[in-house]
């Protein structure tokens, strides 16, 4: 399987049915990751029982048959997490670490905080920004906006 074929529309079901609390039906799907038309639902449903990662019930719902190696993806749990958002995390946890240093040198005498140090938070804030920004919009092309609204 190549990430080619698992991308866009067909990515955005794939997550929808690995992400249910159990088997789902076409119109479910058709819902759920906010496709046009239940043909347009058996095709990529179709698409990704051909790749081997979702199969049918005897109910003739779906489910997931394996996960699935995605590009610049990481599975945690049953969610699909960008690697960039991963990645900004470390740095929320080391700017929130120089912040707690700055913060402790005001309160203590004893410790002195050079300029190269607030230079080193700026760029550590500066990365955190970005990466949080860019795995948030990978993020959201992952999730269906459908709700549960009639």
């Amino acid at each position: 399987m190549t990430s080619a074929e698992l991308e866009g529309t067909a990515l955005s079901v794939y997550t929808f049915i690995a992400r249910a609390n159990g088997p789902v039906g076409t119109r479910e799907i058709t819902r759920g990751a906010e496709l046009s038309s239940t043909s347009v639902a058996h095709y990529h449903i179709h698409k990704l029982e051909n790749l081997g990662l979702i199969e049918k019930t005897s109910t003739g719902d779906y489910i997931p048959k394996k996960r699935a190696a995605i590009d610049g993806h990481v599975w945690v749990g049953k969610n699909l997490m960008p690697q960039l958002m991963l990645y900004s995390f470390f740095f929320i946890g080391a700017f929130a670490a120089e912040v707690s240093t700055i913060l402790i040198s005001l309160i203590t005498k004893n410790l002195v905080v050079e300029t190269s140090f607030w230079f080193l938070t700026g760029i550590t804030l500066i990365a955190m920004l970005l990466f949080l920004k860019e795995g948030t919009r990978l993020q959201r092309k992952l999730k269906p906006k459908y709700t549960n609204k009639q």
